[in-house]
């Protein structure tokens, strides 16, 4: 039997700084900086897969 591969478009915070390397606490001072997008599903914050790289190309121009 072939298991299907589901293959996420939105991160939980938690899975959003590990995938990017950095702590939650750094996740979430992006979030407050409008630096990192996110959307709202019920009471919780998820990150869309594309933000990610949004932020690390917004934190790249910022460095330059």
């Amino acid at each position: 039997m072939s298991e299907t591969v589901v293959v996420p478009v939105l991160y939980r915070v938690e899975e959003a700084a590990e995938a990017m390397r950095i702590s939650r606490s750094v996740i979430y001072e992006l979030i407050r900086s409008d630096r990192l997008r996110t959307v709202k599903v019920g009471r919780s914050r998820r990150v869309p897969v594309d933000a990610l790289a949004e932020c690390v190309a917004l934190l790249a121009e910022e460095a330059a």
